[in-house]
């Protein structure tokens, strides 16, 4: 069984920084792909930013030259910084991994539960 489990989410004021966190345990054989999506009230889920085992980078241009994607691979943890936030960078964040199960011989996607960023002054 594979779980995701995020972290660091909170309340920051606008301009603020906060790091998020997300790490795959159970029985894994490989990941490849990992990465951040958000939903803020109203919306639909977005792609906000992901890092292959290559490793390459993909940021939304809502995000670019702000948040900063990076990954643990011995940890089987991905890292989003989020720097300069802005109200509109207000959602439920969530991890997604595509993940190669031990017992298994595809890969598919599993996500975390998500973490909640608020940014308010």
């Amino acid at each position: 069984q594979v779980q995701l489990v995020e972290s660091g989410g909170g309340l920051v004021q606008p301009g603020g920084s906060l790091r998020l966190s997300c790490t795959a345990s159970g029985t894994i054989f490989s990941i490849n792909a990992m990465g951040w999506y958000r939903q803020a009230p109203g919306k639909e889920r977005e792609l906000v930013a992901t890092t292959t085992s290559g490793p390459s980078t993909y940021y939304a241009d809502s995000v670019k030259g702000r948040f900063t994607i990076s990954r643990d691979n011995a940890k089987n943890t991905v890292y989003l910084q989020m720097n300069s936030l802005k109200p509109e960078d207000t959602a439920v964040y969530y991890c997604k991994a595509r993940i190669r199960p031990r017992y298994g011989t595809e890969y598919r996607d599993y996500w975390g539960e998500g973490t909640l960023v608020t940014v308010s002054s």
